[in-house]
């Protein structure tokens, strides 16, 4: 009997062994599978967001440029302690496409007298600063910009640039 109960133990030994590696080689393909699953719909993904990323970059379009043709004058006689004082600028503007360029000619009047009312409030010394420059020239692309809405003009001029400046 001692034999018969070796090979009961036997039988049992090797058949637990080939349900212990059934389950391993179980785990191992569902393992594979959801590895395979994941990198089939994963790549999907990041192929499609990548897609809509770049849709939703814009193109820049190159800059285009228009000069003031004359420069703007004011004097500062009372901000100067009645000293004669004058301040004479040459403005370029930049935009990217040719309508808000069109529209900005078109309405020039109107700009040169909202930029010479805007040079009239300056202060001469402040002026004299390169922090007072850079702020004259935000408030200059302000300016120009809010005309360009009140004439219901859609796009907007991106740089203002002083090419000239001159004060006596």
């Amino acid at each position: 009997m001692a034999e018969q109960q070796d090979d009961v133990e036997v039988t049992e030994e090797a058949s637990g062994g080939k349900s212990k590696m059934m389950i391993i080689v179980a785990v191992v393909v569902l393992a594979l599978a959801g590895a395979g699953a994941f990198l089939f719909l994963g790549g999907d993904d990041e192929a499609s967001e990548d897609a809509a990323a770049e849709e939703a970059i814009p193109v820049k379009q190159p800059a285009i440029y228009y000069s003031l043709e004359k420069p703007l004058v004011v004097n500062f006689g009372k901000q100067s302690n009645d000293a004669v004082r004058y301040l004479s600028i040459k403005l370029k503007v930049m935009a990217r496409d040719q309508a808000t360029i069109d529209a900005f000619t078109l309405h020039t009047p109107a700009m040169q007298h909202e930029l010479i009312i805007l040079l009239f409030g300056q202060k001469y010394d402040d002026l004299n600063t390169s922090a007072g420059k850079k702020a004259l020239k935000q408030h200059a692309l302000l300016t120009i910009n809010e005309v360009l809405k009140s004439e219901k003009h859609q796009g907007e001029i991106e740089a203002v640039y002083i090419t000239s400046l001159i004060m006596q």
